[in-house]
């Protein structure tokens, strides 16, 4: 086996600045949504602070292997989506591990992340532990019934499903992008990715204000820790995602983190806007309007 290690630098040099953009970019978030309620914010610098703080702390209770492999699989479903996913066109030191299907495999790490956090919840030992599961997973589920779709139209408009294959054929002007060329496809994609990024309205498994637990409350010290360095990866990643699926992708790292952001910023607004849904709102929220633009979105090609 011959390692490509020059190919590997670069993807580690990638990752480092997806972390530590990805950590600036939630912290700038925060201060943002906290000068529209009239509050003053933490510093954009905060996260890091936490992450020092939560990778010096250790743990002393034990809740079993599981639980704490949950953390473990989250961050390997962020990481893995931004493995295999190019991060500028044109350029093959920055298209990481890509290749003919990876759409494929980036969709399935999108969900290999929150059935381990399941898996690690399910070991808890807490009463409601099983009322996060279920809403996660239900939610999930539902998500990715028309951002299925929706990405099955593009892949079949272009005739393939390679992510670098999909950015070139959207050259050539904004016209070009599948954000225009399928709108049906693009809006139910949009719309699901509020559910993907779990903000409000669609922040149903923490539960703000309705169930004092969760993640952040149950895990703690290292395991926060990773939990949270995911969240700056996976948002980062899944907003790229969306830029290369119908936005045309990027040609320079100015370009990725300018339509990164604002793809990023879109749940955010929404969430800034709407209050949250109930469980039993969310689930056929999905299954209505995304899903019928998705399906119309198929047969567009």
């Amino acid at each position: 086996m011959i390692i490509d290690w020059t190919k590997l630098l670069f993807t580690l040099l990638g990752l480092f600045i997806v972390l530590n953009y990805g950590l600036l970019q939630y912290g700038l978030i925060r201060r943002i949504t906290a000068r529209i309620g009239k509050r003053i914010g933490m510093p954009f610098y905060q996260p890091y602070i936490d992450l020092i703080k939560n990778y010096t702390m250790r743990s002393q209770i034990t809740h079993g292997v599981m639980f704490y492999l949950g953390p473990v699989f989250r961050l390997s479903g962020g990481v893995g989506i931004f493995l295999f996913m190019p991060l500028i066109y044109g350029s093959e030191l920055w298209s990481n591990y890509s290749f003919s299907g990876d759409v494929i495999l980036v969709m399935y790490f999108m969900f290999f992340g929150t059935l381990g956090m399941a898996l690690g919840a399910s070991e808890g030992g807490h009463p409601y532990s099983f009322i996060g599961i279920s809403r996660g997973l239900s939610q999930v589920t539902t998500v990715e019934v028309p951002f299925t779709l929706a990405v099955i139209a593009v892949a079949a408009s272009h005739h393939s499903f390679s992510l670098t294959e999909i950015v070139a054929g959207q050259q050539g002007g904004i016209m070009h992008w599948n954000i225009f060329t399928n709108p049906f496809a693009g809006s139910a994609a949009m719309l699901s990715f509020l559910g993907m990024m779990m903000a409000a309205p669609f922040n149903v498994v923490q539960a703000p204000q309705e169930i004092p637990i969760g993640p952040p409350t149950e895990y703690h010290g290292t395991y926060l820790g990773l939990m949270q360095t995911n969240r700056a990866i996976l948002y980062v990643s899944e907003s790229i995602l969306m830029v290369n699926l119908f936005f045309g992708g990027a040609t320079n790292w100015i370009e990725l983190i300018v339509k990164s952001f604002c793809v990023f910023f879109w749940p955010v607004f929404v969430g800034l806007v709407f209050p949250r849904f109930r469980i039993d709102q969310s689930i056929p929220w999905f299954l209505k309007l995304p899903l019928a633009l998705s399906i119309v979105g198929i047969f567009m090609i």
